[in-house]
């Protein structure tokens, strides 16, 4: 059998540390994501966007791998979304088979699962069959791992991330997505936990400054984390392909955030 963690290293860390951009935002959140940079609505310029700025891959839903992905940069497929309608207890489940991705072109398959939803129990049962399905077509699986729901009141709370990682490692995960807990020491911790597993930090929202973002990338990169997966954080900004390469910087070059703001803290 073929190991999963290595071929995903291969194709998606080629350097050592990965950046993916990830777009699976227009059904999680709606076009309203788009406004703060209306260029981002187009994924040709994601596309684009990644390509030149010299990222590992991108994350795409099956619609708009479909319709846009031209292999020019290696895919993640998104297995699973729910929209920002939807109000009950969290659930997301798949609108794309492994087969389906393979044959967009895909290099690895994602699903995100909520532990602590009174639906963890379909999720883990529908990742049952998405691992199986990986394992039979040797393709690596990244597990978006977000606690919520239930007894979960802070989604970044450390003991909740670290949960939120073992849990990645225990059902399958060949690479896993968390969130950040706000500094190096804690979320040395989830890295620690997550054992051989590679650990991506979650860009979440854009935040105030790009400083403020900076700095949690260099933390995650400090606590051991491979990477990141971020969205919005870069493709909101007007002045995204700038920020992009200073993100690179940080990630690759393993310069401070000092540095790459010029001297300026």
């Amino acid at each position: 059998m073929v190991d999963l963690i290595e071929k995903f290293l291969r194709t998606f860390a080629r350097r050592g540390r990965s950046i993916i951009l990830a777009y699976d935002h227009g059904i999680e959140h709606g076009p309203a994501d788009f406004m703060d940079n209306p260029d981002s609505a187009d994924p040709g310029y994601i596309l684009k966007l990644a390509r030149e700025a010299g990222f590992d891959g991108v994350v795409f839903q099956r619609g708009v791998a479909e319709k846009y992905y031209d292999g020019s940069v290696p895919l993640i497929l998104k297995l699973n979304g729910k929209t920002g309608l939807y109000n009950g207890e969290p659930i997301s489940v798949a609108n794309c088979s492994v087969e389906e991705a393979i044959s967009l072109g895909a290099s690895a398959v994602g699903y995100t699962i909520y532990p602590g939803s009174g639906y963890e129990w379909r999720m883990f049962e529908e990742l049952r069959t998405i691992k199986r399905d990986a394992l039979r077509f040797d393709i690596p699986l990244i597990i978006w791992s977000y606690p919520r729901g239930g007894k979960v009141t802070n989604e970044t709370a450390p003991e909740v991330v670290a949960y939120a990682a073992r849990i990645a490692l225990e059902v399958g995960a060949d690479a896993m997505k968390i969130k950040y807990t706000g500094d190096p020491k804690t979320f040395s911790w989830a890295v620690k936990v997550a054992g051989k597993v590679p650990v991506l930090m979650s860009g979440g929202p854009k935040t105030r400054t790009e400083e403020e973002f900076l700095r949690q990338v260099y933390g995650a990169i400090e606590a051991g984390a491979l990477g990141i997966a971020v969205g919005r954080n870069v493709w909101q900004r007007r002045d995204a392909l700038k920020f992009a390469r200073v993100l690179s910087e940080i990630v690759y070059g393993n310069k401070k955030v000092v540095e790459v703001l010029g001297g300026q803290s």
